[in-house]
């Protein structure tokens, strides 16, 4: 299995860095099963971990991370600070926790996790993210579930650019406007949900496609999110489903099937709108 490490595409930031365009995200899995997520998502080919401290699991995926004997400098490091958390100085002491709770000398990429805009503490939290970026102890930052009103106040009152915008995206949610933003500023898109929470995959439309290339719906999602050009961080627990959303990299999808999931396109969210979480 190991040489399905290659496989698996990596994009470039706006920084230099590189990130892998399809990781494990590991939301709402408990310590102890995220610990061996990470190790069989590692062991399958995964690079990329995309954890938060609102997911109670960073020492989890640590340990996981420190089970699978790779090179930290091979893993890609995701996680993100919690809207309780907002604030200069509080940002920085949640950072330290986390770090502490993955028990590794950096993360490869720290997010702010949710706008939370009624506190508007957002670029308060981000020159929090600039100095740790600047000490080294963070290589690349970005934020995560930012509408475009939001990323522009960012870019007019800060230094830096996200490198990463992480937003939920689906077939039901293609999320297009907040996609021609982040192209236009070099921000690339990351997509979470990216199956919808399963509510996608009983589509006759996928299926249909699926039947085309002998794959499951699952891997026709996931295939199309890589055919964007967004990178995507499929969640599971389940070893058979961590491999299977792995193995989309023998197939790709036409003209014809990229319209045709266009067309389940209802403007569906699964999770809040930004401007209703704080």
């Amino acid at each position: 299995m190991e040489g399905m490490a290659t496989l698996s595409p990596r994009l470039t930031l706006n920084d230099g860095h590189t990130i892998p365009q399809l990781g494990l995200g590991v939301y709402k899995i408990p310590d102890a099963a995220a610990s061996d997520a990470v190790r069989t998502a590692i062991e399958t080919g995964y690079r990329h971990i995309d954890t938060a401290e609102l997911y109670e699991n960073e020492r989890g995926v640590g340990e996981g991370i420190a089970a699978s004997g790779i090179a930290r400098d091979e893993l890609f490091i995701t996680t993100k600070v919690w809207n309780n958390r907002h604030g200069y100085d509080e940002t920085q002491r949640a950072f330290d926790e986390s770090l502490a709770k993955l028990g590794v000398g950096y993360v490869d990429l720290y997010l702010i996790h949710w706008p939370a805009p009624r506190q508007n503490l957002y670029v308060e939290t981000w020159r929090a993210l600039e100095k740790l970026r600047a000490d080294g102890r963070v290589r690349s930052i970005g934020v995560s579930n930012f509408h475009t009103h939001h990323l522009e106040r960012l870019l007019g009152e800060s230094e830096v650019t996200p490198v990463i915008n992480q937003v939920e995206l689906h077939p039901l949610l293609p999320q297009a406007e907040v996609c021609v933003f982040n192209a236009q500023h070099d921000i690339l898109t990351e997509s979470w949900s990216p199956l919808a929470r399963g509510r996608v995959l009983g589509s006759e439309v996928l299926a249909a496609v699926a039947a085309k290339h002998a794959k499951s719906p699952a891997q026709v999602v996931i295939r199309w999110h890589l055919e964007l050009g967004l990178v995507v961080i499929p969640k599971s627990v389940h070893a058979q489903r961590i491999r299977e959303n792995f193995d989309v990299f023998d197939f790709t999808l036409d003209a014809d099937d990229m319209a045709a999931i266009a067309t389940l396109e209802t403007g569906e969210r699964t999770g809040k709108d930004p401007d209703d979480l704080d």
